[in-house]
């Protein structure tokens, strides 16, 4: 059974989410250490979860709880367990414990295979494309800002309040007025 473990830097499993943010996300993808490991002990929007499956780690999943939603910031599997299944597992796993409100979560436009098939994952597993323009800001300084699709869960289309969740996520995550 796939189970989210909160963790914070103390906890001597949180090495293991910390490398494997390093090696699945390019810096410009991540902040840096230092605001992660903030984020993950002292703001309250903010967890950090080790996904384990038994006593096998599994993956990383990070997650806001912001104003009516979710936002999946970073997911991954671990290497070791990469094309076994884990994902589907995961998924069902996120959308059963967090179902109290709508998951929303980022994905880089479909202009390669990998994209699209990210994309078609994630549809497979509950989640809606919106078509709304989508920009996630820079997480560093002189950083670009990379054009992308919001996906959502539930069967309550976002448009109408697509707005107020950007602008959320903006403000917690980005830390963007």
């Amino acid at each position: 059974m796939i189970k989210f473990i909160p963790v914070t830097t103390e906890d001597s499993r949180y090495t293991f989410i910390e490398e494997l943010m390093h090696e699945s996300f390019p810096v410009d993808e991540r902040r840096d250490d230092d605001a992660q490991r903030y984020n993950t002990d002292h703001n309250q929007l903010f967890a950090a979860y080790l996904i384990t499956e038994g006593e096998i780690n599994i993956g990383l999943i990070t997650l806001w709880k912001l104003d009516g939603f979710y936002y999946v910031e970073h997911l991954a599997t671990s290497p070791q367990v990469r094309n076994k299944g884990y994902g589907k597992m995961i998924m069902q796993a996120l959308l059963h414990d967090f179902s109290d409100y709508t998951i929303v979560l980022e994905v880089e436009l479909p202009e390669d295979d990998l994209s699209k098939r990210r994309i078609g994952f994630y549809e497979r597993n509950g989640f809606k494309l919106c078509h709304k323009p989508y920009m996630q800001p820079p997480y560093r300084s002189g950083g670009t800002p990379i054009p992308m699709h919001v996906m959502y869960s539930g069967d309550r289309p976002i448009d109408d309040i697509f707005d107020k969740i950007k602008s959320e996520i903006y403000r917690n995550v980005y830390l963007v007025k």
